[in-house]
């Protein structure tokens, strides 16, 4: 990559509201989080997706200091499914009370950030710098209550590695994997010539961890403009992770019925892990013994993914959602469902906090978790800029790898179909 600078880039400030959808007033910065009446019986809807660490023995803990609420808890089959409804429903009804976004949703987020009721400004030193930076709108309001962060690193199956004759320790996996892509799909190459069998899951996945190492890929920061098809780093990439992707991907798109099976049927041997991937790995694959995860990441450090929850303006419970999100991004409550499944805190306080540092994962063959991805965290020097168009072009570029990894058109053209497509956006 070409430069390794951290970026702390305000996404989107901006961007000019072009939204159709009638504005709920809500504007303007908030002091502290408002109170909820205490003697008001409320339900309140939360939605996410994936797995956020929320248990329903976590929500208890809530609910038994709140006798007064009662949570329910819906989550999405995919963040895409979940991205739909947002976005259908933002502004009108039938939205929840609190709802779950993606960082990759936030640039689109922040054209509608009115129609948030914005996290109190008390609250803004609880998160990493940066993460509160990319939900900040141009007139300051922070729109998304920071929930994980996705420091990377390597998962693997040490049992396949074992009958490749590759070293199975997570500290010898991890000096094997040092260094760039190159040396990660240099030791694929090794698997796959001692076994016949892929090395890790789909292009796609690969990419996204590939390509969340450039600094600005698609979007121009300055001026906006879509710069995707002439940047010689998302060419270069996408080349890179194709030709490696002919020998050594399983080609099983993430989140499809036959990667959740990859995860116990020796499908691959390695995928990239950002932290809330271990909840994703551990409740698919449970008969399986050999997952670990190896404290290395090809090309240096990484983060993959991260999500807030946001509160809809004109929710009928807003107070009331405001006091759960509050509770619910606490470090402590956030070192809780990092336990759970394995969502990495994006808060301060629980980053240096010893339950986590001493935290271990008894499924990973007792993998210090907590310290691995700490360090790793620590190694992410690329904030990379996800403008407004982002989520469109990444989205294609993704169906653009699947296609060839399907079979459907060879490099060239699917690299040629994602040009139109791309161009035609704006």
């Amino acid at each position: 990559m070409n430069s390794r600078a951290l970026r702390r880039v305000g996404l989107m400030a901006g961007v000019a509201t072009t939204s159709a959808l009638v504005l709920a007033g809500c504007a303007g910065g908030g002091g502290a989080t408002p109170s909820a009446d205490p003697d008001e019986k409320v339900t309140l809807t939360v939605a996410t997706f994936n797995d956020f660490g929320y248990t329903d023995a976590l929500l208890d803990e809530y609910t038994k200091e709140h006798p007064n609420v009662t949570i329910v808890h819906n989550k999405a089959a995919t963040s895409n499914d979940a991205r739909a409804n947002y976005f259908q429903k933002l502004g009108k009804k039938g939205l929840a009370d609190i709802e779950a976004i993606e960082i990759d949703w936030v640039p689109e987020v922040m054209t509608y950030s009115d129609l948030l009721a914005p996290v109190p400004d008390d609250l803004k030193s609880r998160w990493l710098d940066w993460k509160v930076e990319a939900a900040t709108d141009a007139d300051g309001n922070l729109i998304g209550y920071g929930t994980d962060i996705g420091p990377e690193a390597i998962c693997y199956r040490s049992d396949l590695f074992a009958a490749a004759g590759l070293p199975t320790d997570r500290e010898a996996v991890a000096d094997l994997l040092q260094g760039d892509w190159a040396t990660y799909f240099g030791v694929g190459d090794q698997y796959v010539a001692a076994t016949g069998k892929a090395f890790f899951d789909s292009a796609g996945g690969t990419y996204q961890g590939m390509i969340n190492q450039v600094e600005a890929a698609y979007e121009d920061p300055d001026s906006g403009d879509i710069i995707a098809t002439t940047n010689d780093e998302v060419k270069a990439t996408y080349d890179q992770v194709l030709a490696a992707s002919a020998t050594q991907s399983a080609h099983l798109g993430q989140w499809s019925d036959d990667w959740f099976a990859g995860l116990s049927n020796g499908a691959f041997a390695t995928m990239l892990c950002p932290g809330w991937m271990l909840g994703v790995i551990s409740g698919n694959a449970k008969d399986v013994t050999g997952w670990d995860v190896a404290n290395v990441f090809p090309n240096g450090g990484g983060n993959w993914g991260g999500s807030y929850l946001t509160v809809p303006a004109n929710g009928e419970h807003v107070a009331a959602a405001q006091e759960l999100a509050d509770w619910l991004t606490s470090p402590e409550t956030q070192i809780k469902a990092f336990v759970n499944a394995g969502t990495f805190p994006s808060q301060n306080d629980a980053l240096t906090d010893q339950t986590l540092l001493d935290f271990t994962n008894e499924y990973f063959n007792d993998a210090p978790v907590g310290t691995i991805f700490s360090e790793r965290a620590k190694a992410v020097d690329v904030s990379p800029f996800k403008g407004q168009y982002y989520f469109q072009i990444n989205d294609a570029m993704q169906k653009a790898l699947t296609r060839v990894e399907d079979g459907t058109q060879d490099a060239a053209a699917s690299w040629k179909q994602w040009v139109s497509e791309v161009e035609a956006i704006k």
